[in-house]
């Protein structure tokens, strides 16, 4: 959306914003994957139903999903560093009114804090082509990999310090990455640069993605990876508990999942493109998301047994995710395209994926909630076949 170009851009300053983009790009699940550990606890302390608790993780979807196309609207005619800038603001007063111990405001909170990580969500991939169109693998790459890695670790950390220290203490420290990543996007501002063009007009038989089938089956595959991947993180560590594993050790595997899937932040780029390698990666998206959930039924408390399922669903889910990223990038033509599409898959997308942890958490057999996953991964891998199959989204 921008014209700020690789060959006008110093290498320091490209390696800045390498730098700054990675920060952003960590608070990006981070505010989301410190909640499940400290459900028990919200539950506890604020007296409400697992239901309600469920909401926490649906509501920044909510938000993904009524601000996506907005956020690109807004960054066309602010420009796309300075939008950024201006909603992490949103994220930072929204998690630290959830540090209030009251149910208003951790609900409140929520809210700001998915309106403020849905403008990364939706811009940083249109930036990432915009700055470095002839490397964009390593963007994309370094991109997923922050976002991936703090979250993971963020979940770690959320369920060592919610045994030691208050709720309200717990998300206050988790929240400080904010802050880090605000101060240090701060100095990208002055490459901001509004998008002057009207793409309707200077293009008029411009074709929206929002009337094209591709970018509907692009926002299908990524609503459907959504729901799978946040369904599992807030509802694993119940059918977990519910076979006597302990809280520690749930959160733990859930970090444990998570991590798994950082190396295909760099395997994904290098094998999508390749049809075998898009059939490879399809084979363990299957055996990750349909067969270990089902895995995950299993009355047991065995450790290695939970960590190897643990790592195999972590691997569907980093490549889930990064195929979804490698479609918003190489299924389009432009950086224009690039955050239309990005915009919209994360609108209805995540509208989609805001569903499933909330009525999953309605299910008084958490054993319907995997087997209701594993149906949705095998949508998730139809519909993948199909984007691959297809060509290029039209101008």
């Amino acid at each position: 959306m921008n014209s700020l170009s690789e060959t006008n851009t110093p290498k320091t300053s490209q390696n800045y914003f390498l730098f700054s983009m990675m920060l952003i790009a960590a608070n990006l699940r981070l505010p989301i994957t410190i909640m499940p550990p400290l459900l028990r606890s919200i539950e506890k302390d604020l007296n409400i139903p697992s239901s309600m608790a469920g909401l926490l993780t649906s509501i920044p979807l909510i938000a993904f999903a009524i601000f996506s196309p907005i956020i690109v609207k807004i960054a066309k005619n602010k420009g796309n560093e300075l939008t950024i800038l201006l909603f992490f603001i949103l994220l930072l007063v929204g998690s630290y009114l959830r540090v209030i111990p009251t149910v208003w405001a951790l609900f409140l909170g929520t809210a700001l804090v998915g309106i403020g990580i849905d403008s990364g969500n939706v811009l940083v991939p249109a930036i990432i082509k915009d700055h470095m169109p002839n490397k964009i693998p390593l963007g994309t790459a370094l991109y997923t990999l922050s976002m991936l890695l703090i979250g993971a670790i963020g979940t770690a950390f959320s369920g060592y310090f919610i045994t030691r220290i208050s709720l309200s203490a717990t998300l206050a420290i988790l929240s400080v990455m904010g802050i880090i990543a605000f101060i240090f996007w701060i100095p990208n501002v002055k490459n901001n640069q509004k998008d002057t063009n009207n793409k309707d007009e200077e293009i008029p038989d411009y074709q929206s993605v929002w009337h094209q089938s591709l970018g509907w089956l692009i926002t299908l595959y990524f609503g459907f990876q959504s729901l799978i991947y946040y369904s599992l993180l807030t509802w694993l560590p119940r059918v977990l508990t519910d076979h006597g594993v302990t809280t520690i050790f749930s959160s733990n595997l859930l970090t444990v999942l998570q991590i798994a899937g950082l190396p295909l932040s760099f395997i994904v780029p290098m094998l999508a493109p390749k049809k075998v390698g898009m059939g490879l990666l399809t084979f363990c998206v299957v055996l990750g998301y349909f067969v270990a959930p089902l895995a995950f039924l299993l009355n047991t408390t065995s450790g290695i047994y939970l960590i190897i399922w643990a790592i195999i669903a972590g691997v569907a889910q980093g490549i889930a995710f990064n195929t979804a990223i490698f479609f918003f990038t190489n299924k389009t033509t432009n950086p224009y395209q690039t955050a239309e599409v990005s915009g919209m898959a994360q609108s209805a997308g995540y509208l989609l994926a805001a569903f499933g942890p909330v009525i999953f958490g309605v299910f008084k057999e958490s054993s319907y909630i995997m087997i209701v996953i594993a149906v949705f991964a095998a949508l998730l891998a139809t519909t993948g076949i199909i984007i691959y199959r297809a060509r290029l989204i039209k101008e």
